[in-house]
């Protein structure tokens, strides 16, 4: 379990193909103090196992179901990553609720410097829709954001200088590509109510849905 709140920007310096898989190797100096061999990690927002490790570095196993609802498979030597360490029992949830499990892919469209923050619009398959809601949480490259606006298949946040400074939003360009997490509250409502049963059932809460669950309205 996370929080959304990434704890050190880390760098990729190893890519090796396993089968259908990768081993992605992770520089990153405070993660590896604490992380060791089992542990769970964050790479932009996709929970990974560590199966090896260094005092400076860690490596994970990527295999085929995270590679293809993820962007680690665009992962290169180089390439930055927000890196967070799992929830502890007894810290503040300083962002929401994330699994680090990814729902999907999203695309940057349009990134607007403001004087003291940027707004950064992302799209996203029309099929998750109905878990985005203005001033509701999303995680995005693991990173806990609320939802400025939203309309179809598209909402903004707005990003402030701090996390800009802590994270890789700050290299956000459109066509960049994104990790996208959606609200676990809203999922398990809709589960609840039935919404998602087979895939065809209609998640909407109408009067009558309330009216049967013992809501007088």
């Amino acid at each position: 379990m996370f929080t959304g709140i990434i704890g050190e920007i880390g760098r990729v310096t190893g890519v090796q193909r396993s089968g259908g898989g990768v081993h992605l190797t992770v520089e990153a100096r405070a993660a590896a103090a604490e992380l060791r061999v089992n542990d769970s990690v964050s790479l932009n927002g996709a929970c990974q196992t560590v199966i090896a490790g260094s005092p400076t570095a860690f490596t994970v196993q990527a295999v085929e179901e995270t590679l293809g609802k993820t962007t680690l498979g665009e992962f290169v030597p180089g390439t930055e990553v927000n890196l967070e360490l799992p929830l502890r029992l007894n810290d503040r949830l300083g962002g929401h609720l994330v699994l680090g499990h990814v729902d999907c892919v999203g695309t940057v469209e349009n990134v607007e410097v403001k004087e003291s923050s940027r707004i950064i619009r992302i799209s996203y398959p029309a099929a998750f829709a109905r878990y985005v809601i203005p001033v509701g949480s999303i995680a995005v490259d693991g990173i806990s954001l609320t939802v400025a606006t939203a309309a179809a298949n598209e909402f903004a946040v707005s990003v402030i200088p701090h996390t800009l400074g802590k994270t890789t939003l700050s290299r956000a360009r459109k066509g960049t590509s994104v990790n996208l997490e959606f609200d676990l509250i809203g999922k398990y409502v809709e589960s609840l109510q039935g919404g998602e049963k087979k895939g065809t059932a209609d998640g909407s809460i109408t009067p009558e849905k309330l009216r049967s669950w013992g809501y007088n309205i």
